[in-house]
């Protein structure tokens, strides 16, 4: 198939990605345990409705609303022998509002973790863990997405199956850990471990970076980390917008889009060309971040400092890539969700 987002990146310095599926399905009416996969259906108008609002805000890419698409999330709603159906048409959704659009917009098949632990740790097989995403793939493909996505992946054994699958169907893979405790994914891996992981993949992603997390201050710690220890990579910044916080009993989070397009900047200037934001980024946020990132005149490589200033502190004192340190206060950590 051809590799439209490699295509597109060799025209364009930076592309802006889009924000969050959950957040803002929940402002449409989605419950929550609601399966989102399955609004494809029984809610095809909302999903093109937020699709569309994230190209009109300026996304250059956008993602299905796939991201629990395996068969081990869908079975949680009974839906685990539909998934090339729920999954072809969310891709088919998204696609129609690409090509519908007044410039180049790339279609990403949204690619969640399986839920499941892989062995040596959990039970499930690495081989079930490759067909289960390939059987998603499949679907995602048959929709007409342009590139597979695979995002808040927290193992390296979920990522090597994510790749099999990706090389398996012959499909340009972008992958995005979940960095939390101290820089760490859930499973232990920092930043540079994922930089490092690049080249043993069996398929190559075109782009690789971090999304979700525990805010923009410490995600761009990891991205720090991501082109220090890949210069030539291509990085994604994912950010979430801000910190969650209850307010009349929902969640919400405090990320305004002056400080979401000041993190675009940052991003910018930490080294990714892929960036957005995840949990909490509407559309409001996207229009600012879209605006800065187009006036942007680049600047130097910001140190922690200056993110911490500009930002906010970090979760943690620790960035994940040296020893802990024993007194420092334990980091946040947030369920893996997103949203």
């Amino acid at each position: 198939m051809s590799n439209r987002l490699a295509e597109l990146l060799e025209t364009r310095e930076w592309l802006l990605l889009d924000g969050a599926t959950g957040t803002n399905l929940f402002a449409m009416g989605l419950e929550a345990g609601e399966a989102p996969e399955l609004w494809n259906f029984d809610a095809p108008e909302k999903i093109k409705a937020l699709h569309q609002g994230f190209v009109d805000s300026g996304s250059d890419v956008i993602l299905t609303n796939s991201f629990g698409g395996t068969r081990y999330r869908l079975k949680l709603h009974n839906a685990q022998d539909r998934v090339h159906e729920i999954n072809k048409r969310a891709a088919q959704i998204a696609r129609e509002v690409a090509d519908g659009a007044d410039r180049p917009v790339i279609v990403a098949g949204s690619v969640g973790p399986t839920g499941e632990l892989l062995v040596p740790v959990g039970p499930l097989s690495m081989e079930d863990a490759v067909a289960g995403f390939e059987e998603q793939m499949r679907g995602l493909l048959d929709g007409g997405v342009d590139v597979l996505w695979a995002e808040t992946i927290s193992s390296r054994e979920e990522m090597e199956a994510v790749a099999q699958a990706a090389k398996n169907l012959n499909a340009p893979l972008c992958g995005t850990l979940s960095f939390d405790s101290a820089g760490r994914t859930m499973m232990g891996v920092t930043s540079a471990d994922y930089a490092r992981m690049q080249d043993g993949l069996a398929s190559k992603p075109i782009a690789f970076g971090a999304n979700c997390g525990t805010g923009a201050s410490d995600l761009l710690r990891t991205v720090l980390g991501l082109t220090e220890a890949a210069p030539d990579g291509i990085v994604i910044a994912k950010a979430n917008a801000g910190i969650p916080k209850y307010v009349d009993g929902a969640i919400e989070y405090d990320g305004t889009p002056e400080t979401m397009a000041d993190y675009a900047r940052l991003a910018r200037d930490a080294g990714a060309r892929l960036i957005g934001g995840c949990c909490g980024t509407r559309n409001p946020h996207l229009v600012a971040m879209r605006a800065a990132l187009e006036e942007h005149v680049p600047g130097e490589r910001p140190g922690l400092d200056e993110i911490k200033a500009r930002l906010g502190d970090f979760s943690s004192e620790n960035d994940g890539t040296e020893a802990p340190d024993p007194h420092a206060a334990p980091a946040r950590t947030r369920r893996r969700k997103r949203t």
